[in-house]
């Protein structure tokens, strides 16, 4: 249970890196609106976070949340904010859910 409440946390984390970059683009009551669900998002990233770590290895958790929130957020640059798809760019994100699926598999809980 405590791996899907990580998960959950990491989409939080892509959710508030994809408001930053909305805020960006806005003005006015769209930006606060955007800013607002930056903090919504902030603090439930970090509150599912703290709860997955009560049973699961710290350094794990925080690696796949980090890495989560990583290749979510490139993934959400790529596709809602149109920044270039280059090889590398694919590459690296491969090599790091390769990373964030390794963790996991020899990870003790």
């Amino acid at each position: 249970m405590n791996w899907i409440i990580l998960i959950i946390a990491g989409l939080f984390e892509v959710g508030f890196t994809s408001c930053l970059g909305k805020a960006k683009e806005s003005v006015g009551g769209e930006m606060y609106a955007w800013y607002g669900g930056f903090l919504f998002c902030l603090v439930a990233s970090m509150v599912l976070l703290m709860k997955a770590t009560q049973t699961l290895p710290l350094g794990t958790a925080y690696a796949v949340w980090t890495g989560i929130g990583a290749v979510g957020t490139v993934l959400v640059g790529i596709f809602i904010f149109k920044e270039p798809a280059t090889f590398w760019r694919i590459f690296f994100i491969i090599t790091l859910i390769g990373s964030i699926v390794g963790l996991k598999a020899v990870s003790a809980n």
